[in-house]
């Protein structure tokens, strides 16, 4: 090994300790970052000729930058409902841009939960990416095709009403009262005979806005009860069409329903002019034969209690997201609903992917195309709510590499002066 060879590993030893310290100083910048994923430097040998055993080849020394993307960070805990964090396998799915066709913005990776709503709606992290989901159709379900995704966008959600559909109903309709002589129906509507138990339930509209409708009772013979149903809201809104129902309900001798069977549907005849369209609900009286809806026993007629379907209008609330990865918009009224679903992307190595600024990652050939699943699915991880996946720096073990590739470099440097001392030596053998 020649001398020149002897300056050559110097250089070799310095250039490699510089990088390694580079890793270093960079995952120590990066101890607070948000779902950061600290590389190691690892060290191998170069030489320049190889030869049999009684041969010396001169070499040196190179420093590798290895990336362990797929260890886990710890979870902390926040009081973000948008902060999000993976627990597993897997990144979110985000873009650079606000593009909402991500077959116009290149799909990117990225373990940095820390999404926050910008002015328009968009959930975007603190490095600048946007998120990415699935959006649910009508019925929940998210599209057959998995790489169909979109920018999940809250500014869109404004508020939401439920109409009523269904009317359970538990009450009592005193077995000792005397039957009225006659009875036609729509006398209790018209005031010709006067109810003998009478109760206002409110019912929603498609609109989210409160209708009453009262029930009036009359027994016309034993065991039997005749019943009306009264829209007492604005007249106009049905067109005058009260009683809007009519009907019987009959007990066996235990007091319990014998009919009808549930459910009757009634039917509340919006006009036009209302802005509505009929609406119908099924109100359910009880199960024939058993004592859970309305009874006929020898106590004073009463209305035990409702279970009434549907909501006022309520408006946006706030927003959170479950371990399967969906979007539920809250809203005032107590309505939540599913509105998008977060894929996880998952890769064949997921250590090859390709760093990129603010945190993120682009797929590349050492890794492989990105596989799009569900939370918990197919060795994808479950993503966490109000938690955000701190940095994997070991403070501890990178100040310990410091020293050790700060000793490393000043013996590289002794290597160079050292053969610079017996270069000067070796020339001035001539004079």
């Amino acid at each position: 090994m020649s001398l020149y060879g002897a300056l050559y590993t110097g250089v070799a030893g310095l250039s490699a300790n510089s990088r390694a310290m580079a890793t270093t100083s960079t995952n120590i910048s990066n101890v607070n970052t948000v779902g950061f994923k600290s590389t190691k430097a690892e060290f191998s040998t170069l030489l320049s000729t190889t030869g049999g055993q009684s041969d010396f080849a001169a070499g040196g020394v190179k420093a590798v930058a290895v990336p362990e993307i797929t260890q886990q960070g710890n979870l902390l805990q926040t009081s973000s409902a948008t902060d999000l964090a993976i627990s597993g396998q897997g990144f979110f799915v985000v873009t650079d841009t606000p593009v909402a066709n991500p077959g116009v913005s290149e799909l990117l990776y990225t373990r940095a939960g820390a999404f926050q709503k910008d002015a328009n709606g968009y959930l975007r992290n603190s490095g600048g990416y946007y998120l990415q989901g699935w959006a649910l159709d009508v019925n929940g379900n998210v599209p057959t095709n998995a790489n169909d995704m979109t920018l999940i966008n809250l500014g869109q959600v404004t508020g939401t009403a439920l109409p009523t559909t269904t009317a359970e109903l538990r009450a009592n309709l005193q077995s000792s009262t005397t039957p009225v002589g006659t009875y036609t129906a729509g006398d209790l509507n018209a005031g010709a005979v006067a109810p003998q138990f009478e109760t206002s339930i409110e019912v929603y509209d498609t609109q989210g806005s409160a209708r009453p409708v009262r029930l009036s009772f009359v027994k016309t013979a034993a065991n039997t009860w005749a019943y009306e149903a009264i829209y007492d809201g604005n007249p106009a809104d049905i067109g005058g069409a009260n009683p809007i129902a009519t009907g019987a309900i009959t007990f066996n001798t235990d007091g319990t329903v014998a009919t009808p069977t549930p459910p009757t549907s009634i039917t509340i005849p919006f006009v036009p002019a209302s802005g509505l369209s009929p609406q119908a609900i099924d109100f359910d009286f009880g199960t024939p034969g058993q004592a859970d809806g309305f009874t006929q026993f020898d106590t004073t007629s009463t209305l035990y209690g409702t279970n009434i379907n549907g909501t006022l209008f309520g408006g946006l609330s706030g927003v959170r997201v479950d371990e399967q990865g969906y979007v539920i918009a809250l809203f005032t009224n107590g309505i939540e609903k599913k509105m998008y679903k977060l894929p996880i992307a998952t890769f064949q190595n997921a250590d090859g992917i390709a760093a990129l600024n603010g945190n993120a990652y682009r797929s590349s050939v050492e890794s492989g195309g990105p596989s799009f699943k569900a939370a918990d699915v197919g060795g994808a991880g479950s993503i966490s709510n109000l938690a955000l996946e701190q940095s994997t720096v070991d403070i501890a073990r990178e100040f310990s590499n410091m020293i050790v590739i700060q000793r490393a470099y000043s013996a590289a440097s002794k290597i160079i002066t050292t053969a610079d001392e017996m270069l000067d030596e070796l020339t001035r053998l001539k004079r």
